[in-house]
């Protein structure tokens, strides 16, 4: 029973009125490894793009906990067997599949820490968390990894019609106003089944599901792979890669202790590994947020060194690369010549070309048909892939990786 002072309803803008369903939720929520998220944007810069996007990670993780304990609901009413115990577990599982993300989300994933996913940091978090809860996380963290026993609980944390999933492209679509996104997610919960361990949907959900993975291509070229978006991810990349240089190479550089803990090492996993203390790496990724990167990035317009104040600037005042954006790699002379462009108009700048001409591929799919695939179960009994079973998908295209090039340069 949820204790009396814990008993909280959340206003949520998606989905309504959100009640907190267990105690651990709630103590989970209250941890400051937690409430950082409140300081992450949930789509990085998208917000330069689309004046909306400001929500944030916590936002997000209080919406998938909503749609875990619909599922749950839903799929006990089926004559599914999921325990107190399981339901208090898998909804915490689901709050902290985030915990680890960095400053901008996935703008940074890899900038600030060399090779570890926000999967496995969040990992850390969580057995830190689980240390400080004396083991009330302990089934939570199976579910998450999927060590549990039961997989439609780990399913429904992470797969490809996940409640994480379900609830970003509402969440994102809402606050973009890009309405190609919405979807579903009620309908989706209701036809949710349980065949031999998996999770499936049944038939009379099929056109709900097909909505649910055009809307996320859709979403992935109009909103998160957006080119204007693209071009702001590749200049707080930049910036972070001039201040690490110099910071390594022992220049002055005004930003928080936390973000120089980064900036002044390459930190890689093992160091997630030392006891949690003052100086070790968890507690300095724990201090960082989106706050450190602009207040950093405003004090470095001023800064002596020209690319790193040239960087800074673009960025305070969206003054963004120009990028183009098409379906087959730029070739050398092509790059060569926006070179030659900013070495006659910013002469200043042409021996730090690597930060002002910059070409790389962005790529997506909607549907992976190398992961768990998505079962319509049919009155019968018969499971049917998805992609056999709708008459309306084009699964080749939905499965298939997209890639865009791009280039992006100085104005």
């Amino acid at each position: 029973m949820l204790e009396k002072k814990k008993k909280k309803i959340v206003n949520d803008p998606v989905h309504g009125f959100i009640n907190i369903p267990f105690s651990l939720s709630f103590d989970v929520i209250e941890h400051p490894f937690f409430q950082r998220l409140r300081h992450i944007r949930q789509l990085g810069l998208t917000y330069l793009v689309y004046p909306g996007a400001n929500h944030t990670r916590f936002q997000h993780a209080l919406g998938a906990m909503h749609l875990m304990a619909s599922a749950i609901d839903v799929l006990r009413a089926k004559g599914l067997d999921i325990t107190h115990k399981e339901a208090e577990a898998a909804t915490a599982a689901i709050l902290l599949h985030d915990v680890g993300h960095g400053p901008f989300s996935h703008s940074l994933e890899f900038s600030l820490v060399q090779g570890i996913s926000h999967e496995r940091i969040g990992e850390y978090f969580m057995r830190e968390m689980n240390n400080q809860f004396g083991g009330r996380l302990d089934m939570a963290i199976d579910i998450f990894e999927g060590t549990y026993p039961k997989q439609f609980l780990h399913q429904l944390v992470t797969s490809q019609l996940d409640v994480d999933r379900m609830d970003y492209l509402r969440r994102d679509s809402f606050f973009t106003g890009v309405t190609e996104g919405a979807i579903g997610s009620d309908r989706i919960i209701k036809m949710l089944n349980v065949v031999d361990d998996n999770l499936v949907v049944e038939a009379k959900g099929i056109y709900s599901i097909e909505k649910f993975l055009i809307a996320r291509r859709l979403m992935y070229w109009q909103v998160y792979l957006h080119k204007t978006v693209v071009a702001a991810e590749q200049l707080l990349i930049q910036l972070l890669i001039r201040a690490r240089e110099l910071a390594e190479n022992g220049h002055d550089l005004w930003c928080s202790p936390s973000l120089l803990y980064f900036l002044k090492r390459k930190v890689v996993e093992s160091d997630f590994l030392q006891p949690l203390d003052n100086d070790s790496a968890l507690h300095h990724f724990s201090n960082i947020d989106d706050a450190d990167i602009l207040v950093a990035a405003k004090q470095w317009q001023h800064h002596h060194d020209k690319v790193l104040s040239t960087l800074a600037r673009m960025m305070v005042l969206r003054k963004l690369y120009k990028v183009e954006l098409r379906n087959k790699p730029f070739d050398d002379q092509e790059v060569s010549q926006r070179v030659d462009q900013l070495n006659r108009a910013y002469p200043e700048l042409s021996d730090y070309k690597e930060y002002f001409v910059i070409t790389n591929s962005v790529s997506n799919n909607a549907y992976r048909l190398t992961e768990e695939s998505i079962k319509i179960l049919y009155n019968n009994g018969k499971l049917i892939d998805v992609a056999n079973a709708s008459d309306m998908l084009n699964t080749n295209i939905l499965s298939k990786d997209i890639t865009k090039h791009f280039l992006c340069y100085l104005r």
